[in-house]
């Protein structure tokens, strides 16, 4: 895939940095497939993220939705306390950082764990002020309103 540098376009604009952002992630092979996730969408404003994120408890597990991106981390935690020996880890305990772009007034709205998939429900809350609103047109033919001049009249 062939990769294209940006850097030009930087110096002679303003305000497009999260722009140029999101082209170089989607451009970048670098995407980690762990863990695996679905994205899907639920209802008219709402989506549902559900990650794969088997042998991770609740408290090795964090969300933070900060601006427009969500992040989720898992951290396993060593288990020193095993007596047992290992002999073949198939099982990944990795720790991982996935994050995701959220659009404008996405709001995460609950979180859950079952079944070793962590589900983040997402609703899209618009603003009663950023909402399109429905203009009503007047049927009646407005009479244009003559003004008088005072000084036309003295002369």
């Amino acid at each position: 895939m062939r990769s294209y540098d940006l850097t030009p376009f930087y110096r002679s604009t303003v305000g497009f940095d999260r722009l140029f952002n999101l082209l170089d992630q989607a451009s970048s092979d670098g995407s980690p497939g762990y863990p695996p996730y679905n994205i899907e969408r639920t209802g008219e404003n709402a989506y549902r993220i559900t990650v794969a994120v088997s042998g991770f408890a609740k408290d090795e597990l964090s969300i933070v939705a900060k601006e427009n991106t969500l992040t989720i981390k898992g951290e396993k935690v060593a288990n020193e306390n095993s007596k047992s020996e290992v002999l073949y880890r198939g099982i990944a305990a990795r720790a991982f950082e996935r994050a995701f772009q959220l659009a404008d007034f996405v709001q995460v709205k609950d979180a859950s764990l079952e079944n070793g998939l962590l589900h983040v429900d997402l609703v899209r809350e618009i603003p009663e002020a950023k909402k399109p609103r429905q203009i009503a047109i007047n049927a009646g033919a407005a009479k244009a309103q003559v003004i008088e001049n005072s000084a036309a009249q003295a002369a």
